[in-house]
């Protein structure tokens, strides 16, 4: 390449690529420039506009303790620094002397505004800006159908996205070379998340734990692969939160699973689906991708005894209160509780949306508003009027109730199917429960 000037400083800006294997923005200012910035920037226009939720702040916090020690590890560091991204980046700039700015490039309204403010920026200071892949698997806009400029449905997407080529997977640097005299700046610890409410089971964030979970999976699915959707039996790589921050490149992950493990390979699918469609629509978390003339209810109580897993509906209230504890929940609880808050009490999806994105640690606007407009009609399923009952879907994938008692206490001493359905015990033991009827006849 010839944007990075051998012998000179090139900036790394992190964003959502929180790792050192398979990192293309990382590994070309490696290989081309004689010194390298990795900088992450706390950026006040999200931790101030509550972008950036406690949970994910928490996760964040790990993530960059984490990579720093491993950029260490390779004689780097990780600099951090705190305020409008583009002054600070562009500040750095300055004081290395820098004559490029590399980040990897992603696709929400917000930061596509953010590489159009820091291209501006290093134009104007004779600086070389560059993007690179590594956020998908596929870029958005690599495959596109004849005469448009994204795919609307899945289906041909994925028979593209499956034929075509993927970019080789990259090597981490040996060897991490930075101007002397830097400063690092101090790592943000708990406090990041300030006040609010955490998850008290979230997943400790990094790279160093995100390859023992792609290991742990390529093990287990080395001769067979389970059934991802069994709620109990939680077959999941439980990766989502890692590849939301970068801490592991989809890329990667894909590779090593392809054989093996077509469902997860095709979960990564959907996400880089979205993405492409994100990138097309960037308006996605806040306007319909296609109207449907919904007909929402405003409905606060409602909504609200969603949000705490008090529906009344065991499988519906399971997922939400695995959503507050873990700040993750099962793919499969996502579609339940989705299209119970939508198509059964038709509170509008955005109301949903939100709620989701204040509590995932894998919170992502393009696949979060994603699949949030696919189960409400909105977004890009074919089958704009499917509506998955609550009761089918809890016979089919907790036909145990395992799942329900592990995160409904109430009903741990139901016996069997019965927990999927406790209002149609006798009265006495249902009032025993201390457990509320369904929000809507079941």
């Amino acid at each position: 390449m010839t944007d990075i000037d051998t012998d000179r400083t090139a900036v790394v800006l992190l964003n959502r690529d929180l790792r050192v294997h398979d990192h293309p923005a990382l590994a070309a200012a490696c290989s081309h420039a004689d010194a390298v910035v990795p900088l992450f920037v706390l950026d006040d226009a999200i931790l101030s506009r509550g972008f950036a939720a406690p949970n994910r702040l928490v996760f964040l916090a790990k993530a960059l303790e984490d990579l720093r020690a491993l950029l260490r590890e390779r004689g780097g560091d990780l600099v951090i620094r705190r305020g409008d991204i583009v002054t600070e980046t562009m500040r750095m700039v300055r004081e290395t002397s820098a004559t490029a700015v590399v980040c990897s490039a992603d696709v929400s309204a917000y930061a596509r505004r953010r590489e159009q403010r820091l291209a501006a920026a290093c134009g104007t200071e004779n600086v070389a800006f560059r993007t690179y892949p590594g956020v998908t698997v596929v870029p958005p806009g690599d495959i596109r159908p004849a005469g448009g400029d994204h795919y609307r449905v899945f289906t041909p997407y994925w028979r593209a996205w499956e034929a075509g080529s993927w970019r080789p997977i990259l090597a981490a640097p040996r060897q991490i070379r930075m101007p002397p005299g830097m400063t690092a700046g101090e790592l943000p610890g708990r406090e990041l998340a300030g006040e609010g409410p955490v998850s008290p089971s979230l997943p400790a964030g990094g790279e160093t734990e995100a390859r023992k979970l792609l290991a742990a999976a390529v093990r287990k699915r080395a001769d067979w692969e389970p059934d991802h959707d069994d709620l109990a039996g939680d077959h999941t790589t439980r990766l989502s939160p890692y590849l939301h921050f970068g801490c592991v490149s989809a890329r990667e992950v894909a590779e090593r699973l392809r054989d093996h493990a077509p469902g997860v390979v095709r979960q990564l699918a959907w996400r880089d689906f979205h993405h492409q469609v994100t990138a097309a629509f960037p308006d996605i978390a806040r306007r319909d991708y296609r109207a449907r003339d919904q007909a929402w209810r405003d409905d606060p109580h409602a909504a609200e005894m969603w949000r705490r897993g008090q529906t009344g509906v065991p499988v519906v209230d399971a997922g939400m209160r695995q959503l507050l504890a873990e700040g993750w929940m099962h793919n499969r609880a996502r579609l339940i509780t989705a299209s119970f808050l939508t198509r059964n009490l038709k509170v509008h999806w955005r109301v949903g949306a939100d709620h989701f994105f204040r509590w995932l640690c894998d919170g992502d606007i393009a696949n979060n508003a994603g699949n949030w407009q696919w189960v409400a009609g909105t977004g890009n399923d074919t089958r704009p009027n499917r509506v998955l009952n609550p009761l089918r879907q809890a016979r089919r994938f907790d036909p145990d109730g395992v799942y329900v008692r592990r995160h409904v206490p109430e009903l741990a001493e139901v016996q069997g199917a019965a927990v999927h359905t406790p209002w149609l015990l006798p009265e006495n033991v249902r009032q025993a429960l201390d457990y509320p009827p369904p929000l809507i006849d079941m």
